[in-house]
């Protein structure tokens, strides 16, 4: 007898301990937000009948990268893992079997990321449905498919350390720097990189060319960055894809998407605190102005084809029809992304808070290089905007892109 109830009594026990390391509804839906702050759905689904399944080529300066599975399938996803292996994979590039992660995955930001916001986004991805998906093998130039090679390159850049606040600064602050250097990971397309990929660190979050276009300033700058934004544009921009002052696109559009357009008020409002408090990192760019004939030669360009939505004092239609003086990415040094839209169109990422529609057609095939050149020259250098000069030769580049 005293067997029998010895047995039922570890029976009970292991039955406690197992319904006591089941994550909590709460743990699961915090996990899910996090998840949405990191936007792990723009890298992670190829198919979007299969989240987070991997599979999705990312190209970089280096080759191409296949997003993993993140599904709970215990042979190709992270079933199998540990809190551990998840926890050292996230925080540190490392996967279970010992070998390195190169950077495309954010780790040099995640391991910002406290182990129990680390946790709770395990906890979430255990709750999706498990996809047989294997991990394919990335292509990368020699010799840079060397994982080896990545040990040099953490000791060289990578600094693991927690988010620490700033206990000069208010709490929304702290949250937001929290989600901007860290989860949310922005410099990964916003700050400039080195000849290895790595982060200029001195000219954190001041622009970069990413996937054909350019991720623009979040810093403080005058001309090109957030200086002549409020915090509220920000905030709108964020949740919306779009404000007073400019329209979310390319690469930027996905991330509104996926992850901005679905946080919490107060997590958006607290990177817009961070963001505003960013100083310019770097010097605006000396311009020197596009001569009389390529101006007129934009202009005519511009009064055929542009000026029946965005005016002719370049105006627009806010929230509609983006206006273009003050515009911040049309003044960047870097025009890879007004090339992208004058030549490709542009379509207007839709939102809840936002879900009216909007479209640009592209002009790749009616205009030569040089129309294109001249009208990018002219709406980046009128109403009060100055922007370097664009050429010919990059358009005809952009297009082969």
């Amino acid at each position: 007898m005293r067997m029998i109830l010895a047995v039922v009594a570890l029976c009970s026990a292991i039955a406690s301990v197992a319904r006591a390391a089941e994550p909590s509804p709460e743990l699961i839906a915090y996990g899910k937000a996090l998840v949405e702050a990191g936007d792990c759905a723009s890298c992670h689904t190829a198919d979007p009948a299969k989240p987070f399944a991997g599979g999705k080529r990312i190209d970089t300066p280096f080759g191409a990268i296949y997003a993993p599975n993140l599904t709970p399938d215990r042979d190709t996803g992270i079933g199998a893992w540990t809190d551990a292996d998840f926890t050292r994979a996230v925080r540190t590039g490392v996967g279970p079997d010992g070998s390195n992660y190169y950077p495309a995955f954010p780790y040099p930001y995640f391991t910002k990321v406290t182990k129990d916001d680390t946790l709770a986004i395990r906890a979430y991805l255990g709750t999706l449905a498990p996809v047989a998906s294997r991990n394919k093998p990335p292509e990368l130039r020699w010799p840079f498919g060397y994982r080896g090679l990545m040990r040099l390159w953490n000791a060289m850049y990578f600094k693991p350390a927690l988010f620490e606040p700033d206990q000069s600064q208010s709490a929304a602050w702290n949250r937001g720097g929290y989600l901007v250097t860290g989860l949310g990971h922005c410099g990964s397309c916003h700050t400039p990189k080195n000849y290895f990929g790595a982060d200029k660190t001195a000219q954190a979050l001041s622009g970069n060319e990413v996937g054909g276009w350019y991720a623009p300033r979040l810093d403080g700058a005058a001309r090109t960055g957030l200086k002549s934004w409020s915090a509220e544009d920000i905030t709108e921009y964020l949740q919306s894809g779009r404000n007073a002052k400019s329209h979310a696109g390319g690469l930027m559009a996905e991330v509104v998407v996926n992850s901005t357009a679905k946080m919490s008020d107060a997590d958006v409002r607290a990177i817009a605190v961070y963001l505003k408090s960013l100083p310019a990192s770097r010097r605006e760019t000396i311009v020197t102005p596009p001569d009389d004939a390529e101006m007129k030669a934009g202009q005519a360009v511009y009064a055929k084809l542009c000026i029946a939505c965005h005016e002719a004092d370049g105006s627009g239609a806010p929230r509609i029809y983006p206006p273009l003086p003050g515009n911040a990415l049309l003044q960047s040094v870097n025009p890879s992304s007004s090339l992208r839209i004058i030549l490709d169109g542009a379509h207007t990422v839709t939102t809840p808070r936002a879900p009216n529609t909007g479209e640009m057609p592209g002009y790749a095939k009616q205009l030569s290089d040089e129309e294109i050149a001249a009208v990018t020259n002219y709406i980046r250098n009128s109403w009060g905007n100055a922007a370097p000069l664009v050429t010919a030769a990059q358009v005809a580049k952009a297009r082969k892109e």
